[in-house]
């Protein structure tokens, strides 16, 4: 393994190292990066932004219909954990393989296979009828739902230059805040117009056309062939191995299992937290609850824009990347102070507030991995660091609904305050120097 050094210096035997970046390149990311980028990028990004707000929108079902379903089914709140427990294990089972076989295969079949997986499992919830069948369906979910970040991000990395990519995964990243503000209204109104069932039927629809419409115009950028990696084909477990003997990987694996329980908590618990400590109605929720959703968006875009904004005006990647993450831990600290305001409306600003920071924090993540690791290992660690992020939200998931139960929310907008602060500290002393590496 070798890591790109400041200034313009040779890198024997595996490329050169960009001026501009200071970031080693292969040919092969030569001739895709540094060449003159395709504008069709953007509207491969579009379809990557809508893949993704169709699996925000699938996965904001069940949190949006939970308080329905624990009236209907008598569910605890440590019951309704379980049941998210189930989504987060298929995503933590399913991450590591998700992206082997999209760096395999590449994103036009990976991207297809997934997307019809996840549409299919989230329709047939409208059949559940226990808590049982409802965690084995959400375990379903989550080992389809998982590849799609994955996926993206291989994407990204192929098609977009370094000082584009943090932006470009911050617009990808926003789909995931869109998926939920648009899930807000619309189940509110399926749900109240039509029953719980109709909720999870229509939206689910939207990933069959998606994955229909992906498979045939996408095309990769090398020579418009099909993205299968034949390098990937052969590296299996011996490429793995090599990437976990890189602090790095275990570094990003790290910080993203800190900070990713944050943004599951605002997806799966903001609507049950309305319900139950503000006391408001469902109606009153489908009209509330978008707006932290909403700012989450812009988060997702403005952090993305902010460092990519700073390496247009010259600073290095490192130190582009390493103020927008600050900036985003501070925004992200204020959910502390969430539980203790007694006012509806500036509890609602503060979450907005918090969730603007953890979507910035999650756009300049994006980016870093783009930045340390060439685009023929992005998928697999990416599946790493998702192995990271849902085996730590299955546990704090669950977690959740037992605190809950016995004490209050208090404890955990504390920790969503704190963590993410954690996880800064690791990208300054574990990843150090955020440049490009190879194994």
């Amino acid at each position: 393994m070798y890591c790109a050094s400041r200034g313009c210096v040779p890198a024997k035997g595996r490329g050169i190292v960009n001026t501009q970046t200071g970031f080693a390149t292969t040919p092969l990311e030569r001739q895709v990066v540094d060449s003159e980028p395709s504008r069709f990028r953007w509207w491969v990004l579009a379809f990557l932004f809508l893949s993704i707000l169709i699996n925000l929108l699938d996965r904001q079902v069940l949190s949006i219909v939970a308080p329905v379903l624990r009236d209907t089914f008598g569910m605890s709140a440590t019951q309704y954990g379980q049941i998210i427990f189930g989504f987060m294990l298929g995503m933590a089972l399913m991450q590591i393989p998700a992206g082997i076989f999209l760096d395999r295969w590449g994103a036009r079949l990976g991207l297809t296979v997934m997307s019809c997986w996840w549409s299919a499992a989230n329709l047939v919830h409208a059949f559940a009828r226990s808590v049982p069948q409802f965690f084995a369906l959400r375990f379903l979910l989550g080992m389809a739902e998982c590849g799609n970040y994955s996926g993206g991000l291989k994407v990204i990395a192929q098609w977009f230059p370094s000082c584009e990519r943090a932006l470009a995964a911050g617009i990808f990243n926003s789909g995931t805040l869109v998926g939920s503000i648009v899930a807000v209204p619309l189940v509110t109104f399926l749900t109240l117009r039509f029953g719980w069932q109709v909720a999870f039927i229509v939206p689910s629809t939207l990933g069959f056309l998606w994955a229909a419409v992906w498979a045939t115009v996408y095309r990769s950028p090398q020579s418009g062939a099909a993205d299968i990696n034949p390098n990937a084909k052969r590296g299996g477990a011996g490429a793995l191995g090599q990437l976990f003997r890189m602090r790095q990987t275990w570094a990003v694996l790290a910080i993203r299992g800190l900070a990713g329980p944050v943004s599951q908590f605002y997806w799966f618990w903001l609507p049950e937290y309305l319900k139950r400590e503000r006391q408001l109605s469902l109606e009153t929720i489908g009209l509330l609850a978008w707006i932290p959703y909403l700012v989450g968006g812009l988060g997702n875009l403005g952090g993305g824009w902010f460092s990519s904004h700073l390496i247009q005006r010259g600073w290095i990647v490192d130190r582009a990347r390493k103020c927008a993450f600050l900036v985003a831990v501070v925004l992200t600290a204020t959910s502390g102070l969430v539980p203790v305001l007694p006012s509806v409306a500036a509890a609602i600003v503060l979450i907005c507030v918090a969730v603007l920071g953890i979507n910035a924090f999650a756009a300049t993540f994006m980016g870093m991995l783009t930045d340390i690791f060439p685009e023929q290992y992005v998928a697999r660690v990416a599946g790493i660091t998702g192995l990271g992020d849902s085996g730590m939200s299955m546990f704090l998931m669950l977690a959740t609904g037992m605190v809950v139960d016995r004490f209050s929310y208090l404890p955990i907008f504390i920790s969503a305050a704190c963590v993410p602060a954690f996880a800064f500290v690791l990208v300054l002393t574990v990843i150090r120097r955020i440049e490009r590496c190879h194994p």
